[in-house]
């Protein structure tokens, strides 16, 4: 696997190998992103969570061992981080830094290992994290030059040196509750809905804490003191249909039927062996042919492409092929993130920007045709139909480099024609709504929230 890549694992027990002499962590975080508290790292000094779902199991000749139960992860539960630091000198030290899942019958389920490690001390090497009633690995490699501090205030972790109480809160009107949005009403908002979200619980906050300082004030009604809105697992795409992959192979033209599969946008994979003309369309219930999702020309092909599964929930393409081929069908939320790290790809694809206002630089160093489109999916609350693209923010033919602002996400990037090697990356990301990071639709207090215990054992290391 490459950075970003994701796939699913079995909900079972499973073994984890981290290799390269590095220390070795866990974090068990809920939806919020966040431990509970100092129970939920497990390290060397407390090396078993206590619901027994993550243990350190030991270390031998610079690999690290880590057991983790997922039939047996609370439910509260929904990511475990397995993080990785250096008390000397930094990541890209660590030779062969690399992350590797076995089955319970020893067979390699995924494994990654870390190429572009820089000055970081500290990095979220990968996770796993829960999806569509089962779990799925994703390789992260996010690192913090900050360390083991900087990882650990991310996830709710605090960092203090003494104990902090916690001020009592001022008691709040029934009614003045504000309904607590879904996450997938959150991402639908569009960023000034947020940001009047956001303005309005602040001025609840300072509300509710003048009247903590203020025992006559609490007395007295608040005008709105809502429950905080949840902070969304940015490692969460919630729009679109989601379900397990489904491959189809063969050898020469077929017409290729998926059954069963959620009405709405999905993403195929295609991967052909021969050469000569090779080309795609999708089916209607006429057996009428689309627009070529392929048409191809040369040895060898393989793109990512965007069709529609109509509301029966059968998929059926016809291929022209001369040689052995692979078809996947995946859901959108499958596609690679763009970030501010280069993408190196080749062919059509799709990706995801998940985050606020940035521009995406393309490189692209074919011949013929390179076009892009962009979806906006912010506000667009039918998951079965894609919003529509508008003109081609990129259609030119021949080397060239385009920059492309985009807008806040979620916005779903289509390369729908680029036949030879590209990349991408962003640039000037600014935050998402008002969030703290691109990833996050948005970040706001959350008023009540038990602040995590100490974990001064752990970040220890980090103070030397």
């Amino acid at each position: 696997m490459t950075k970003g890549d994701n796939a699913f694992v079995p909900t079972a027990a499973l073994r984890v190998a981290v290799r390269s002499s590095v220390d070795v962590a866990a974090l068990l975080v809920t939806e919020r992103g966040r431990v509970r508290g100092d129970s939920d790292i497990v390290f060397d000094g407390a090396p078993a969570h206590p619901s027994g779902a993550v243990r350190l199991t030991g270390a031998e000749d610079g690999t690290v061992w880590l057991d983790a139960d997922l039939t047996g992860a609370e439910e509260a539960v929904t990511r475990v981080l397995l993080v990785v630091s250096t008390e000397e000198g930094a990541l890209r030290d660590a030779h062969g830094l690399s992350v590797e899942v076995f089955g319970p019958d020893g067979a390699t389920v995924v494994a990654y290992e870390v190429t572009d490690a820089g000055d970081e001390t500290a990095m979220v090497l990968a996770e796993l994290y829960r999806r569509s009633g089962g779990w799925k690995f994703r390789a992260v490699g996010q690192g913090y030059v900050d360390g083991l501090t900087g990882l650990a205030v991310d996830h709710g972790v605090d960092v203090s040196e003494e104990p902090r109480e916690t001020p009592a809160r001022a008691p709040v009107a029934e009614s003045a509750q504000i309904r607590r949005p879904t996450r997938d009403e959150l991402l639908d908002m569009t960023p000034d809905q947020i940001r009047a979200l956001r303005e309005e619980l602040t001025r609840a906050q300072t509300s509710a804490t003048e009247a903590t300082q203020d025992p006559a004030r609490a007395q007295a009604p608040l005008t709105a003191s809502p429950p905080p809105v949840p902070r969304p697992d940015p490692s969460v795409w919630t729009y679109g249909p989601v379900f397990e992959q489904r491959t189809v192979t063969g050898r020469h033209s077929d017409v290729i039927t998926v059954k069963d599969l959620p009405p709405g946008p999905v993403m195929v994979e295609v991967t052909l062996e021969g050469d000569g003309h090779q080309a795609m369309w999708p089916l209607d219930a006429s057996n009428t042919k689309g627009r070529y999702l392929i048409n191809h020309g040369e040895k060898g092909f393989r793109g990512r492409m965007l069709t529609t599964v109509p509301a029966n929930g059968t998929l059926r393409l016809q291929l022209q092929a001369s040689g052995s081929w692979q078809v996947r069908v995946l859901p959108l939320a499958e596609a690679r993130r763009l970030t501010e790290d280069t993408l190196e790809c080749e062919g059509p694809e799709l990706l995801l920007h998940t985050g606020g206002i940035a521009d995406a630089t393309f490189r692209y160093r074919g011949k013929s045709n390179f076009v892009v489109f962009l979806y906006r999916l912010a506000g667009h609350t039918d998951s079965t139909t894609l919003p529509k693209h508008g003109t081609a923010a990129i259609n030119e033919i021949g080397a060239r480099r385009d920059t492309v602002p985009l807008p806040e996400g979620p916005v779903l990037v289509q390369v729908s024609m680029a036949e030879g090697p590209w990349s991408v990356r962003l640039k000037d990301v600014q935050p998402h709504g008002s969030g703290r990071d691109g990833d996050s639709p948005v970040k706001l207090p959350a008023p009540g929230l038990p602040e995590p215990r100490r974990a001064l054992g752990w970040l220890r290391r980090a103070r030397h």
